[in-house]
Formats: structure tokens, sequence, C-alpha cells
């Protein structure tokens, strides 16, 4: 059933959440146009080829989860395994500590075990457990992860009461962990994954220790070609379901009659719609495209106030020669990793930091010229709330990341530099709209998530895909956010079809009338 034949609907940026809802309202027999301010689909989910040949991801690095995309392209009448190559890696990551032993992540559990035997004799025998009671907490939380939170009643539906005792609501994750485990260097190997949301581990809510469940359960997946071959597959899908997607076309604000929004000011030209789905960080969108008059929940003062996450400081190096043994994803945890994430919390420059890197040529040569690697650095620092001036610090901060760099055996990395590009939480912002630098949006805590976080439905005619409204931010997440905000958008275009004496739609400001 083509629930919105005849509705134009305008998208704000053509990032994964954008791009999934324009494929799904597209099915149902939307007019969808994507405007998307870069050259390039995919926000910073794409893969970039620098001079030399070089491909890097800007952003994700692998895929996670990938049954609601494969369910997305299903809606669509096509398999996701038709349009990207989805390689499963194990192992899945090399976590290795600096106070001494390293874990090789697999998705096989009795492998698992023995690794984590290897440093925690003890702890590897509640593997199983961990997994089992993971299992049980996902099944009872993804029916509530996949349902809109709109009324603060939302908070206490039965569904919620339920799983309650499994989510803990006082624990961290570092603290949910040591039901499991009693060695610090195995609960960092499954509570690392809460840098994936910007967030402390000692912090962030019991609920996502289902991050690292999900690894294993389903797997860690690299895209042929990079995570931008899975935005250029769905843009590639939706032109072909009859969406248009305006390149090197930013928005200047979204166009309002009274309390609704009617369409998009672009350029000065008026771009009638009868829905508005915003796709970018929120705070940015937010304050730059949405009057605070029509934000009532979410005015600058709020935003200004509300926790973020943290940011992170990227090298993408062209490396001539390869790296030797490093693994395609390998995590390296400092000796005094607590004291490195209080670093960042208050707001300082790690001293000693923590960092993650990716060697993607191991898995895919696409992603680097032959007898060449392509080198990926992410080193989590204080978003732009520290006052740290990066245009003084970049340069000191580059060093001591390729001296750390040495404690993975990569020794002789700058002499084989061959591209090189930085990003810093300055760049982060000033290059790719993220507000403040927090590269993952809001902060993932209690009072900002469910029905705390801005809501998909957000105004009359406004709604939200991306990290900043719920479910909250990372892929699979974002891909469930897009269908949530999907089926409010359609439940709307149609109870407004039912009114009596209303036609179809509601004429957007400017629109010529209908027939």
């Amino acid at each position: 059933m083509e629930e919105a034949k005849g509705a134009r609907v305008a998208i704000v940026g053509a990032g994964p959440g954008g791009l999934a809802a324009a494929l799904l309202l597209a099915k149902q027999g939307a007019h969808v146009t994507i405007y998307e301010k870069d050259a390039q689909v995919g926000g910073r989910t794409k893969t970039v080829t620098a001079p030399g040949g070089y491909k890097f991801d800007i952003g994700p690095t692998f895929f996670l989860y990938p049954r609601i995309l494969a369910e997305i392209f299903e809606a669509c009448g096509e398999r996701l395994s038709d349009h990207v190559d989805l390689v499963r890696l194990d192992p899945q990551y090399h976590v290795v500590f600096e106070g001494g032993g390293d874990i090789k992540a697999t998705p096989d559990i009795a492998r698992m075990a023995a690794e984590i035997a290897s440093i925690a004799p003890e702890d590897a025998k509640n593997v199983a457990r961990f997994m089992q009671e993971n299992r049980k907490k996902l099944e009872l939380f993804r029916p509530i992860l996949e349902r809109p939170f709109d009324s603060p009643l939302d908070v206490v539906s039965p569904a919620m009461l339920q799983a309650l005792p499994m989510m803990r609501p006082f624990s961290s994750v570092d603290g949910d962990l040591k039901r499991y485990f009693q060695d610090p260097r195995v609960r960092l190997a499954f509570s690392f994954q809460t840098k994936y949301l910007g967030m402390s581990p000692f912090q962030c809510p019991s609920l996502f220790t289902i991050l690292s469940f999900l690894e294993y359960e389903h797997g860690v997946f690299h895209p042929i070609g990079g995570c931008g071959a899975v935005s250029d597959a769905m843009a590639t899908l939706a032109e072909k379901m009859g969406v248009t997607i305006a390149l090197d076309t930013p928005v200047d604000e979204i166009l309002y009659e009274g309390d609704r929004a009617v369409g998009l000011v672009v350029n000065g030209e008026r771009k009638p719609a009868d829905a508005v789905v915003v796709n970018g960080d929120f705070a940015h969108a937010a304050r730059r495209l949405i009057p605070q008059a029509h934000r009532p929940r979410w005015p600058d003062r709020k935003l200004d106030k509300s926790r973020i996450s943290c940011s992170t400081f990227m090298l993408y190096l062209g490396i001539e020669g390869d790296l030797g043994d490093l693994e395609h994803h390998t995590i390296l945890l400092s000796d005094d990793y607590a004291n490195n994430i209080e670093e960042i919390s208050s707001c300082r420059l790690p001293t000693k930091p923590s960092f993650y890197v990716q060697n993607a040529a191991r898995t895919d040569s696409s992603m680097a010229p032959a007898g060449h690697s392509s080198l990926y650095v992410l080193v989590p620092v204080p978003n732009l709330r520290s006052g740290t001036d990066w245009a003084t610090e970049t340069a000191a901060f580059r060093a001591k990341t390729l001296e750390r760099l040495k404690v993975l055996g990569l020794h002789d990395i700058e002499r084989r530099i061959r591209y090189e590009r930085v990003i810093t939480p300055a760049g982060w912002q000033d290059e790719f709209a993220v507000s403040e630098g927090a590269t993952f949006n809001l902060a993932h805590d209690l009072g900002q998530m469910l029905y705390f976080r801005p809501h998909n439905r957000f105004g009359k005619g406004v709604y939200l895909v991306g990290g900043g409204t719920h479910p909250g931010s990372g892929l699979p997440v974002i891909y469930e956010g897009a269908r949530i905000t999907t089926r409010l958008l359609l439940e709307d275009l149609a109870a407004e079809r039912a009114r009596p004496g209303r036609s179809l739609f509601r004429r957007a400001a400017g629109a010529p009338a209908r027939a």
C-alpha cells in the first residue's frame, strides 16, 4: 500500500538516517527530495579517495548488526547482499592492554573464552553467561528501541517495567560487567564499545553492555570499498526509486506557516513540502534551521547545558609499504585507562591516550594502492567545551599520537607517510557541522534517552533522524530511528488526509492549489 502517494517530503541531509528515510518513504509513494550540503552522500559515513589512491572511511569504519538495514532493503523489494559485499571479520579486532596482555576478539565464543583465559582464567568461565544474559536483555529492550517515546507515560509502559530489572538503571557498564569479570582488562574488552557513543564505561548506563554482545552475536563487518559503499548503495537505490538527491545544496531554513513546517528555503527559493525530515547533527541543525519558537523543549539555553559526547582527534595516513601483522581493527587501552577517561571528562587532553587504529587494506585491497596502506587513527579527546586551542595544540598532539603508535610496533610510520589529513574537534565543527565537536552527539545518559531525547516527531511537519534523536547513535540504531520516524510521518500524513473537508495533503506555502 502506497500510504504517502502524492506527498512531498523534503529531507535535509543525505546521511545514513536521511537515506534510510528516503528509501522507506519513496516505497510508500512519496515524492522525496534530499538536500545535501556536500558533494557526496553519506555525511560522516562516507569513504573518500585521497591523492595517491588511498581510501579512508571518514567516520564509522565497520558495520554492526546489519539485520536492520537488510530489512529496509527488503521493504524496498531488494536484497542488501546484491548491493553491498559485507565481509565478517575474525578476529573482529585486536585489543592490546598497555599494562600487559592482549585479546584477539573473535565471534567464536569458545575461542574467545580461551583468549580471555590467557590473561584471566577465572573470568573465562563467565563469557557464556554474559552472552546468555545479554541475549535476553536485547530481546527485552529491542521492542522498546523500536518504538517512539512521545509521552512521559511511555517511560512506564508495561514493556519498560518488564525490562527495567535487567536494565539496572543505577549501574554503569563497568559496574554491571563486574558481575561477570573481575580482571579490569577483561571488563575493558567488553566495555570500550561505549566509546561508540562517546561515553565512558564508568558512566554509561548498563543497558549498553548489549553493544559488545551484538558484536559477538551478530558480527563485525567490513563493507568492501569502505563504509561509504553502504551509503552509496542506498543513494543509488533511492534514485532508482525516484528520489531526487540534490548535492552541493545547503538548506537556509525550514519554512513555517503558523506552528507548522510547510517546506524549506534553499538558495533563497521556497521549496514547498508536506513534511520535512532533518538529518544532521541535532544541536547544529536545530540552531541553524529551526527558530526557538518552534522548539520549546530544546531552546538554545537547554542546548548550551545539554550533556554532549567527547570528540575525536583523527589522523588519516597514506603509508608507503605494509603495516606488518597489524589487524584490520586494533584498540590500544592505556595502562591508566581510568585516568585517561577522567582527563577527557575533565576537559583535559589525555597525557597517555588510548586510541583506535584501522588497517583496512589488510582485508580490502581496494582501500590502498598496491604496496601501500591506509591507516586511520582515532584518539578520544575533549569536545570544544574544553576551550582547547587546536590551532596551537594540533602539531604537538599529532606528534604524541605518532609516538603512541610505537606501542603497537609501528616505529617508522612518519618517514613513510605519503598522504596525511588531520581532523581535530574544531575541524569536526567547522568542516562537518558537528556542534561543539561532539562527534557522537548528545550523551546517552538516562536524562537524555528515550522520552528525554529529542523526539522523532519534533514538531508539526518536522521529523528527526540521526544520532541526536531516539533511539540514539550508531549505524544500526540510526537506521532503526529512521524506521520509527517514517512510521510517525506516514501516520500523520494519513491522519491529515482523513480530516473532514481537507484535501489529500495540506497545501504548503507558496505551492499552487491542487485541482
